[in-house]
């Protein structure tokens, strides 16, 4: 329910720092942010809870400034790796740098320029709207606070129910509250967690259109998770296909339909979760 107070509360132990920072140490020097960074760099990442291995040896960059999606089925590792990138998941090996900064041992000078969305994480539904904002804003360091807020009410049109508690709001409020807590910050970086499940045709359109005008009017980066394959379409400058905690795939949206001689993303989809091969692949490859 605080992701930014419990990644604050997180130690690593020695271990876990060199095997984490093996990965970067010789080929990257001092991990200091670098404007041409990218915004997101992944080293061997995994993840093992007992004998069940969720993430296995994953690597990857994200740009600064894209839309990244992360697809996968149910159990493909996606949640578990959002979860390690932002600190709240202690990752068995590997190596995570956001924004320049080494999540391992860094993670405090980088945590209050990201932020997170899922709903299935909800606010405390005896606090105000207003109170829920102003309690995030302090946990993210925002300066002049009610003048963020008033800021974030007339963006999303929270106007209305600012002052009711958080429980007693329509779902379609819940969202747009949601969506204000996940910017009250500014992020540089937003990770989002199906940020759309659930939501009627027009609600979440009206989140979509409000993550790309983000996106665009800041220089934002957005890596989500998403089963609705048309909103990645639209969204997305390029997709990571997860299976079974590894990475399957990867590339622009256009660029993987094209390579498995399919008309949509969702056939694509359909295609890594059945193992079925790309367009023009030798049945014996």
């Amino acid at each position: 329910m605080w992701p930014i107070l419990r990644a604050a509360r997180i130690t690593w132990g020695p271990g876990q720092r060199r095997k984490a920072g093996r990965a970067f140490s010789a080929k990257s020097g001092p991990m200091t942010a670098q404007p041409q960074t990218p915004a997101i760099e992944i080293e061997r990442l995994t993840k093992t809870y007992g004998p069940v291995t969720a993430v296995d040896d994953v690597c990857f960059t994200v740009a600064r400034g894209s839309i990244t999606a992360i697809l996968g089925g149910n159990g493909a590792g996606k949640t578990t790796t959002i979860g390690m990138i932002l600190g709240l998941i202690l990752p068995t090996a590997g190596a995570i740098r956001v924004l320049g900064h080494d999540m391992l041992s860094d993670r405090h000078r980088v945590l209050h320029r990201l932020n997170f969305e899922s709903p299935y994480v909800s606010l405390p539904h005896r606090l105000t709207v207003r109170q829920n904002l102003r309690v995030f804003a302090r946990l993210y360091g925002v300066a002049d606070i009610p003048a963020r807020i008033a800021e974030l009410a007339g963006e999303l049109d929270l106007g209305d129910f600012l002052d009711r508690e958080a429980g007693k709001i329509s779902a379609g409020q819940q969202t747009r509250v949601a969506l204000a807590k996940a910017l009250v910050n500014r992020p540089e970086l937003l990770l989002l967690d199906e940020p759309t499940a659930s939501l009627d045709p027009d609600t979440g359109d009206w989140v979509r259109t409000r993550l790309e005008d983000y996106a665009r009017g800041r220089g934002a980066t957005i890596l989500l998770a998403s089963h609705n394959m048309p909103e990645v379409e639209r969204l997305c400058d390029d997709v990571i296909m997860m299976k079974e905690g590894r990475i399957a795939d990867r590339g622009a949206p256009r660029d993987l339909i094209a390579r498995y001689g399919r008309e949509t993303l969702e056939d694509v989809f359909l295609d890594v979760a059945r193992s079925r091969r790309r367009a023009g692949e030798a049945a014996d490859a």
